[in-house]
C-alpha cells in the first residue's frame, strides 16, 4: 500500500483530468462549456460554479415557459370541451369530434414538465382553491358571464392593473375577494403563474364574446 497521494488526487480529481490517457465524452462536452476542466485555483473553482448557477435558473426560467405552454395548451383543451358549438352537432359528429380531443389531451398528458416551487400546506390549500375557481370559470357554457369573472380574478392579481380591454367600463369590474383571499396565500411565482394563465383565458373568453 502506498503511503502517498492517490491516484485520484494525483490526477487532480474529477476535474483534473490532465494525467489521464483517455477523456470522456463529457469531458469534452465540460470543457467546451466551462473551460479547462483542470482546476488550479479556488478562484477557478468558484467561477465554475458561478456560471453553473447561472445556468441552471437560466434552465428553471425555460422551464417555466414551458410548462406556461403546457398550460395554455391544456386550457385550450378544456375550453374546447366545455364548447356550445358542440351542442348543436349531431351525435356522431360530436362522438367523432370529443375523440379528437380526447387523444390530443392524452398526447399532451406525455409531456412532464415540472419545476418544483416550495410551498408549505397553507400555500398548497390556497393554490387549490384559486384552480378550482379558475376551473369553474373554464367550465361555464356562459362566454359573458365568464369573461366577466375572469376579468375580476385577473384584477386581483395586481392593485395596479387596469382593464386588458378599453371598451369594458372599469366601473362594472370588481375584484372578486375570494379569489383575492386565496391567491395572496399563494407563493410568488404561484402568483407570477397564475396571472399569466388568467391573461391568456381572458384573450381566448373575449374572442369568444365578440364570435358570439
Amino acid at each position: 500500500m502506498t503511503t502517498g497521494r492517490s491516484s485520484f488526487a494525483r490526477n487532480g480529481g474529477r476535474f483534473g483530468r490532465a494525467g489521464c490517457a483517455k477523456r470522456s465524452r463529457f469531458d469534452q462536452q465540460f470543457d467546451d462549456e466551462f473551460g479547462s476542466s483542470a482546476v488550479a485555483s479556488t478562484s477557478r473553482f468558484v467561477d465554475i460554479l458561478d456560471q453553473l448557477d447561472s445556468k441552471v435558473e437560466a434552465l428553471r426560467k425555460e422551464a417555466f415557459v414551458l410548462r406556461d405552454k403546457k398550460d395554455f395548451l391544456a386550457m385550450s383543451v378544456d375550453l374546447l370541451k366545455n364548447n356550445e358549438y358542440l351542442t348543436g352537432l349531431n351525435e356522431n359528429e360530436r362522438d367523432e369530434i370529443n375523440c379528437y380531443v380526447q387523444r390530443i389531451s392524452n398526447r399532451l398528458g406525455t409531456v412532464e414538465l415540472n419545476v418544483c416551487t416550495v410551498r408549505d400546506p397553507a400555500q398548497e390549500d390556497s393554490l387549490h382553491l384559486v384552480n378550482s375557481l379558475i376551473d369553474m370559470i373554464i367550465s361555464n357554457s356562459d362566454s359573458v358571464v365568464s369573461r366577466q369573472k375572469c376579468q375580476q380574478f385577473l384584477n386581483a392579481c395586481s392593485t395596479t392593473d387596469t382593464s386588458v380591454y378599453s371598451e369594458i367600463d372599469p366601473a362594472t369590474i370588481y375584484t372578486d375577494k375570494k379569489f383575492e383571499s386565496a391567491l395572496l396565500g399563494c407563493t410568488l411565482d404561484d402568483q407570477k403563474t397564475i396571472k399569466k394563465r388568467l391573461q391568456a383565458l381572458l384573450v381566448y373568453l373575449t374572442q369568444q364574446t365578440i364570435v358570439h
